[in-house]
């Protein structure tokens, strides 16, 4: 069996019951960073083999794991933060798990585009989710090719970048555009800015951008 167990974006209290139970009784923890699991690990007194699992070695790592399953193992495969897959480490090995046969489970729980979305005051019932946007080839012409899009668009984004990326989605959408910028999902300094394009771009001029961000863009109004 293949757990993928996804992990507190913040607050350690968003964890599930049930994600608890996995980790306490898998053979082997996938890991993204094993460092950051660690502490989670050890924050609810588990104590678990844990194997290094990321986009710089997945490609090597995947078949020795896929052979694990099949020698009838339990793995519980968890990012840093969040549903591993979702902008993260993950497809793959449950790719190759459902290939050879091995039975895959992904457990409800924490992913930070979600209560960004909903609380957003964006329109929720549809939308498209970006992750994030290249960083340089073929960036402007996916924004470009976004700029019609009618349904709330979602986006992650670093802080180093949040700024500029809110300027070029001025410059391509209008800056009249409405916007919900989320920082620090579940975390002690979540805020949201919610306004307009030009309303997110002075804020963030005045405020340094700090922490993690989900940028909800709404949709080109018909």
């Amino acid at each position: 069996m293949l757990y993928i167990v996804p992990t507190p974006v913040g607050n350690l209290e968003d964890i599930t019951l049930r994600a608890l139970r996995v980790l306490r009784e898998c053979d082997l923890v996938l890991a993204e960073d094993t460092r950051t699991t660690g502490i989670l690990l050890h924050h609810f007194e588990i104590s678990k083999p844990m194997q290094s699992y990321h986009k710089f070695n997945e490609h090597q790592t995947v078949s020795r794991v896929v052979g694990r399953l099949l020698a009838g193992e339990t793995v519980a495969l968890v990012s840093d933060a969040g549903t591993p897959g979702i902008s993260d480490p993950g497809f793959l090995v449950a790719r190759e798990a459902v290939k050879a046969g091995v039975e895959v489970t992904c457990l409800p729980g924490s992913t930070a585009f979600v209560p960004a979305l909903v609380g957003s005051g964006l329109p929720c019932d549809k939308f498209v989710f970006e992750g994030f946007l290249p960083q340089k080839k073929g960036r402007q012409t996916r924004l470009s090719a976004l700029a019609d899009e009618e349904r709330s668009i979602v986006f992650y984004e670093s802080p180093h970048r949040v700024l500029k990326t809110l300027q070029q989605l001025a410059e391509t959408c209008g800056s009249d555009r409405h916007v919900a910028v989320c920082r620090e999902i579940s975390k002690i300094h979540e805020e949201y800015v919610r306004g307009s394009l030009a309303d997110a771009i002075a804020h963030f001029s005045e405020h340094e951008p700090r922490g993690e961000f989900v940028i909800i863009l709404g949709g080109k109004e018909k």
